[in-house]
This record gives structure tokens, sequence and C-alpha cells, in this order.
């Protein structure tokens, strides 16, 4: 006995005027299918919202202007003592004669791990953990006041020296070609 294989349902549509659609101005564009693509998704959605959340995580929901955040890189202490020689080319590290010198500006400090070497590091903010992992080794810690707030404060803490904020080389150049040029000016009077 032979098998016969079914036709399929588009076979058996074509010719038809529809295929199967219903009304024929139902399937034109993309007006029956509600669009392409990200199309009807948004925060009062109910479509898609799991395929959002997988796949474009914070899509929904506020965002904060992105003057007003200030990401810190994270670091184990671990970390710290495996990448030290690094840290030397990078040159931000030393090594003194009470113990080894670092400035991890930027960084917040994680207690994971232990610590043998005496450090003392210069950090934006660092966990309690971390803090007494390095004390018990002999080293300290430093945390510099750190904001997370408005780019405001950050102006004014820099002013105050609480924060640090490097120019670009290119406007250090600018600087001093203007005063360049304001020195020509005042030869030529």
């Amino acid at each position: 006995m032979q098998k016969h294989k079914k036709r399929s349902k588009r076979t058996r549509l074509r010719g038809r005027r529809t295929c199967g659609w219903g009304a024929r101005k139902k399937h034109k564009y993309s007006g029956h299918r509600g669009g392409c693509g990200m199309a009807g998704t948004g925060k009062k959605s109910g479509q898609r919202l799991t395929f959002i959340q997988r796949y474009f995580p914070g899509y929904l929901g506020r965002k904060a202007p992105v003057s007003q955040q200030i990401r810190l890189q994270t670091i184990n202490v671990e970390d710290i003592e495996k990448n030290l020689s690094g840290f030397e080319k990078d040159k931000r590290a030393k090594k003194t004669a009470k113990g080894i010198e670092l400035n991890l500006e930027g960084y917040k400090i994680l207690g994971n791990g232990d610590v043998k070497e005496k450090l003392f590091i210069n950090a934006t903010t660092a966990s309690e953990g971390a803090k007494e992992k390095v004390k018990k080794a002999g080293g300290e810690i430093v945390v510099k006041e750190f904001i997370k707030k408005a780019p405001v404060v950050a102006k004014e803490m820099v002013k105050k020296g609480v924060l640090s904020q490097k120019e670009p080389k290119e406007v250090e150049l600018k600087k001093e070609e203007k005063v360049e040029k304001k020195e020509k000016k005042a030869d030529k009077k």
C-alpha cells in the first residue's frame, strides 16, 4: 500500500483571489498583521513583552539622560593583585618602601578574593569587605567622595578637587594656540 503525500494548503489556495485572508484589503501592505519589526510594542502594549525583555533589556522604562549617568568600572581585590604588572605598565601602580600604591579612580573596588600584598589604593568607591581585606594585609583603600547625581554636582566636585577631570590634549593645544595668537596681536600693536 502506497502512502500519498497530502497537498499543502498553499497549493489549494492558488488561483483564489484572497488566499485565505478574507477580504483583499486585509492582507495588503502591513495593515492586517499590525506592522513590521517593533511596531505595536511599547510600555503599555501586551504583545511581544517577553521578546523585548529577553533581547532588548532596558527598552522599557524611564531612562536618565546620558549626562547624568556616571558609570564606574568594578574590579575585585583578587583581580587587582593578579594584574599588578599590567597596572605598572599603565603607570597606575608604583612600588614604594611601604607597599604598592595604586591609582584606580573611576573604579569601584569589590571584596572578592584574598589579598597578600600591602596595597594602598586610591579609588572612587569601595565595598566594606574590600576595605577590611586590604586593611588585614597591612594596606589601605582611600575613597574619594563620589555623588552619582546630576552633572552640575559633578562640576562642583571637580572645582573643589574631589573628582578629577582630565581634559583631552587637543583642548590643551587649542588653549596654547589662543595664548600665542593673543601674544602675536599684542606684539603687532
